[in-house]
């Protein structure tokens, strides 16, 4: 397995971990046991997601920049 497909992996986890914990801060707003900890919790792998999110969206964009200096055009 090469890092990009690995890194789509960890993506897909991460945003699992993430919709459970916002799952999670919904059931304890509406029984009103919110605490900082469970809205803190989400903002872990939503930070997470926003990082594989940025570099595999400029993948494509990084694979052609580096072909078209190869090629000289």
């Amino acid at each position: 397995m090469n890092w990009n497909n690995r890194l789509r992996q960890i993506h897909r986890w991460l945003s699992i971990a993430f919709t459970l914990a916002v799952i999670i801060n919904i059931i304890a707003m509406v029984q009103e046991k919110s605490s900082f900890w469970v809205g803190i919790m989400a903002l872990l792998p939503l930070t997470l997601l926003l990082l594989t999110g940025l570099y595999l969206f400029a993948l494509p964009y990084a694979t052609k920049w580096r072909s078209a200096g190869r090629s000289g055009g």
